[in-house]
């Protein structure tokens, strides 16, 4: 198997699903984003969105989530030459678009896509992988976009 291959590039990957319940919507608010219309289903009534919503910052957290468990997954099928990498910290995200809302009850599938990686000259041995992040809700229309980065030991 080559970089290539395990780190994805040029694949989407479906991580999973999730629906988003109110109570949990209502839970995530409150703790890191408590908007009215994260936190209540009247007040939403009245808001721009006009029901309950995820915060855009859940929604992002899930796909995180999603893409940790299946990086796990992935990583027990390492075949390449030399150790299996090991995925580091982020150095950050660029380009993150919260595109519809998500409502409650709504069920949102998240999808990786490989961008491209390359040595880091000031750390032999790691690689910096750019994906691309994607959230679709159940009608295929796109909720999320994003680009991450991380550093990844290959050697």
């Amino acid at each position: 198997m080559t970089l290539d291959e395990f780190f994805g590039v040029g694949t989407t990957v479906t991580l999973g699903s999730h629906k988003f319940e109110p109570e949990e919507i209502k839970a995530f608010a409150a703790k890191y984003d408590p908007q009215p219309f994260h936190l209540d289903e009247n007040l939403a009534q009245g808001s721009v969105f006009g029901r309950l919503c995820a915060s855009g910052w859940h929604t992002a957290s899930m796909w995180m989530r999603y893409n940790l468990a299946s990086q796990a997954v992935e990583g027990e099928h390492w075949a390449g030459p030399g150790p299996k990498p090991e995925f580091g910290p982020s150095p950050g995200f660029k380009n993150l678009k919260w595109l519809k809302p998500v409502y409650a009850g709504e069920t949102v599938t998240f999808t990786r896509t490989g961008i491209s990686h390359r040595p880091l000259t000031s750390r032999p041995g790691w690689r910096l992988l750019t994906l691309r992040a994607d959230a679709f809700d159940s009608t295929g229309d796109k909720v999320l976009e994003l680009e991450s980065a991380v550093l990844v030991k290959t050697g």
